[in-house]
Parts: structure tokens; sequence; C-alpha cells
């Protein structure tokens, strides 16, 4: 099943409709959505490593504005949407041990989350519900998302072929590291914050 998956995903990095799905993805994994960008953004660069660039700046693109939506939920709709949010996250008590010192440090915060594969979406609702300056705001999760989706990018652009190649042959260890990744991620905004 997971090899169906992952061919799956490989035919659809090269399909006219790839674009718009990673933009989808890395909008509103920002913002709600617990499965990062990379699920679509390595195997477009794997399949079209001269567009590169181009597929970077998309995902780049799109996950700053999903960042705009979980801000305006942490802003606007925190106790009817972003606490739900939280709550799934295990984060809903955190909120107000940590406000007053987010407003401070919350933007390196964001960035650090930007960077990571730390949940992005929970500093994001974060900013909004304590009004972390809009103006850091974007300015970190432009650095922060624009720098590690042009680093991935890039490395797969110049290691393509040799990447495809470990990916299929070592799928399953893979797999089973990016769920220990993205559970760990989970973990550190659950027992950490």
């Amino acid at each position: 099943m997971l090899r169906r998956l992952y061919d799956w995903t490989m035919s659809l990095a090269r399909t006219r409709h790839a674009e718009k799905a990673l933009f989808g993805v890395s909008f509103i994994e920002s913002s709600f959505f617990p499965i990062p960008p990379d699920v679509v953004l390595i195997p477009m660069v794997i399949a079209k490593p001269m567009n590169w660039l181009r597929i970077a700046l998309i995902c780049t693109v799109a996950s700053v504005l999903g960042a705009f939506l979980g801000y305006a939920i942490g802003m606007f709709l925190y106790e009817t949407v972003g606490q739900p949010i939280l709550a799934f996250y295990g984060k809903e008590d955190a909120f107000t041990e940590i406000a007053d010192w987010y407003n401070t440090w919350g933007g390196w915060g964001v960035l650090f989350a930007a960077v990571t594969p730390f949940p992005y979406k929970v500093l994001t609702i974060f900013s909004g519900a304590t009004g972390l300056n809009i103006f850091i705001f974007t300015l970190v999760s432009i650095v922060g998302r624009a720098a590690r989706f042009l680093l991935v990018s890039w490395l797969l652009k110049l290691y393509g072929e040799p990447i495809r190649l470990f990916i299929e042959k070592y799928l399953g260890l893979l797999f089973t590291l990016f769920m220990v990744l993205l559970i760990g991620g989970f973990y550190l905004v659950k027992f950490i914050f």
C-alpha cells in the first residue's frame, strides 16, 4: 500500500494539477492541516528538478498566505475555532501561560517553527490570539518558510536522482522516520510549551 501511495504521489507530481495541489496543501498546513507540504514538494522537485525554484516559491507563498489564515483564526475566532485546534494539539491550557512571553519572544518561535518540522500552525494561531506584531510575524514567516522550502528544493535539485533511488529503496524506513518526526513535533508542542 505504501508503494502505491508513493507511486501515486510521484505521478501527481508530473500532472498539470501538481502546483495547485502543492499550493492547497501548503496553504492549509500553515493554519490547521497536520500534514506538511513536503509530501507534495519532494516528489514534485524529484519529478521536475529544473522547476525547483518555482516549486519552492509556490510552496513559500502559499504557506505564508496560509499563516495569515492561522493568524486570523487566532485573532478573530480563537474561542470558537482556535481553541479547539489548539486543544487537538494539546495546547489549550498553555495559552494564558505563555501569552506575555510570546509577545516578547514570539517572533523567534515563529521563525523556529517556520524552518523546522515543528507544527507551524500552532504558532500562527498563537500569534493571532496574542496579537503578535503583524510585521514581525510576516517577516519571520517569509524568511523561515522561504529558507526551508528553498533549501529542501535546491538540495533535491542537486541530488534528485540519487535521492529518488534512495527513497524507493528505503521507502518503509523513511515513512517510519517521517511519522516519528511528525509525531515528535506534536509531542514537542504538547509537552514543551
